[in-house]
């Protein structure tokens, strides 16, 4: 299953869309095609008042995926991943996650200092991670954009990631993402991030 295969919940949103259209019938170029809107309103033509409605229906939906938020609440158990959280003092902070839940936010809902300061935009590199060498291989390719924000987080090592940009699979089962000693830190006067 990969990571393309989050839980997802839709919410319908239905719109009426309507169109005010002249009744051509008393207009003596109505029947011509020098009318603009006679051409299209010949089928249109009726009694009622001397303009109509159109109405459309449009209907969408919005996908919701739990994962953008750091939810952990997986209903199968094929789905939860274990994920070692290895703090600045060295502490090892075991978190339950789920497929498709994103690292920096699944920081942001257990307490873990990891910062985030463009909130996933890949425009700092306040998330940086190392990641386990046993799961590094498991990630997919930086894209060039994240490896351009890497070049400005200190300590940069061979297994260093944004956090952002890592997105749980099943493959990634016991990862280990530990946080650097040094960050730079956008954020003034003590801040702390929380979750959305």
């Amino acid at each position: 299953m990969a990571a393309s295969a989050a839980v997802r919940s839709s919410m319908g949103l239905t719109l009426r869309l309507s169109r005010v259209i002249p009744d051509c019938s008393p207009c003596p170029l109505s029947g011509s095609k020098s009318c603009a809107s006679g051409v299209a309103n010949l089928q249109m033509r009726g009694s009622f008042d001397s303009f109509r409605t159109i109405n459309r229906h449009l209907q969408t939906s919005i996908g919701l995926y739990h994962s953008d938020e750091g939810s952990t609440n997986a209903e199968n158990p094929d789905d939860v991943v274990n994920v070692v959280y290895i703090d600045r003092s060295g502490q090892r902070i075991p978190v339950k996650a789920k497929v498709g839940d994103n690292v920096l936010y699944l920081a942001h809902k257990h307490g873990i200092d990891l910062e985030g300061a463009c909130e996933a935009s890949l425009a700092c590199s306040t998330c940086h991670v190392y990641v386990s060498p046993a799961h590094l291989d498991k990630l997919p390719e930086p894209l060039e954009r994240e490896d351009d924000m890497l070049d400005m987080a200190p300590m940069l090592q061979e297994n260093s990631r944004l956090g952002c940009q890592i997105i749980l699979t099943p493959e990634l089962e016991g990862i280990e993402l530990t946080l650097p000693k040094v960050t730079r830190n956008f954020y003034v006067d003590g801040h702390v991030p929380k979750p959305h």
